[in-house]
């Protein structure tokens, strides 16, 4: 009988041992997916081109060059339209006939990218031909004959009907004749000072100016001058001779 109590001791000593083994493997960690950086590097990416162009200078008269510069980076093919395939770095001498927009694309491993530059080309305008009386100066007699001077009343730079007639014969001469230039002088009779008929002399020519000026004679082509009483037309003290000298006269602006 005591060889059965023996068997049993060895069956369970082999079973404690089994449980043992079972746990210390349950205890273990799973293991770990693989590391991608342990596999090694991957490939790099290729850097994006990079591209400028400039011109020098940027506006030329027509039939004159200009100086294109452009410069790339991280390009296998480089292209400018209308010039075509260019090296990656370059300069290039042209001579557009109109303005233009010089466009470089700039192609890589790591895409394309492009870049722009503008040159203007200013064209002559061909000048028009003269119309009619555009260049006739005329005549000093036909000049005077339409342009005739105008006359003041005492101390004063109104003008008066006369006058204003007179006004509208010259503005319709000098409209058809456009190249022509008109000086005008303000002359005073010799009563009163120097200086005050120096400003009343100015007022008058200038009344006749704003006149001509008002019927379409541009002021550009109207000069004024005060002679004051230092020129007289008439050198008799009668009422007369002091209306000669009190004047706006019209000249040739040569």
């Amino acid at each position: 009988m005591s060889a059965l109590p023996s068997r049993l001791r060895r069956t369970s000593a082999l079973a404690a041992s089994l449980v043992a083994v079972l746990a210390i493997t349950g205890c273990h960690h799973k293991k770990s997916g693989v590391n991608p950086a342990s596999l090694g590097p991957t490939a790099a990416t290729a850097p994006a081109p990079t591209a400028t162009i400039t011109a020098d200078p940027l506006a030329i008269d027509q039939g004159q060059s200009v100086v294109l510069n452009w410069r790339t980076e991280n390009a296998n093919s480089v292209t400018i339209d209308g010039i075509g395939t260019v090296p990656a770095n370059g300069t290039q001498t042209v001579t557009p006939s109109s303005s233009t927009n010089f466009h470089l694309t700039a192609t890589g491993d790591g895409g394309s990218t492009e870049a722009n530059v503008r040159v203007t080309v200013r064209v002559p305008v061909a000048p028009t031909a003269p119309g009619p009386n555009e260049s006739d100066m005329g005549s000093e007699a036909e000049f005077h004959q339409h342009v005739a001077d105008i006359f003041f009343d005492y101390d004063s730079y109104d003008l008066r009907p006369d006058a204003k007639t007179s006004i509208a014969q010259a503005a319709a001469y000098l409209n058809a004749h456009p190249a022509i230039k008109v000086v005008i002088g303000g002359y005073c009779d010799d009563r009163g000072s120097a200086e005050y008929n120096l400003a009343l002399g100015e007022n008058r020519a200038n009344s006749a100016r704003t006149a001509l000026v008002d019927a379409g004679v541009p002021a550009s082509r109207l000069r004024v001058v005060s002679y004051g009483k230092e020129k007289q037309f008439c050198t008799e003290e009668t009422e007369e001779c002091w209306q000669q000298n009190r004047r706006a006269q019209f000249s040739l602006d040569r």
